[in-house]
């Protein structure tokens, strides 16, 4: 399980995000898909948090993926 540095709590979950190995980060994802199966199957309302969650988590694997091609297309 990913475990998110001590951060101060006002802290943006997109540095917080940023701050995660490749590893932790696909873990803390997949947390975050159980979590919201589990609110999903115990409440009606969709949890906004893990919206948004998976959306920059989403968004910063999208970038390193980017980062990795185009660091091997220079090489």
């Amino acid at each position: 399980m990913a475990n998110i540095l001590p951060f101060p709590e006002e802290t943006p979950l997109a540095m917080q995000i940023k701050s995660l190995g490749d590893e932790e980060l696909l873990d803390f994802w997949e947390e975050t898909q159980f979590l919201e199966r589990f609110l999903k199957e115990g409440t009606p309302v969709q949890n906004q948090d893990s919206m948004q969650y998976e959306k920059l988590i989403l968004q910063e694997l999208q970038l390193r993926s980017c980062r990795r091609c185009a660091a091997t297309a220079q090489l």
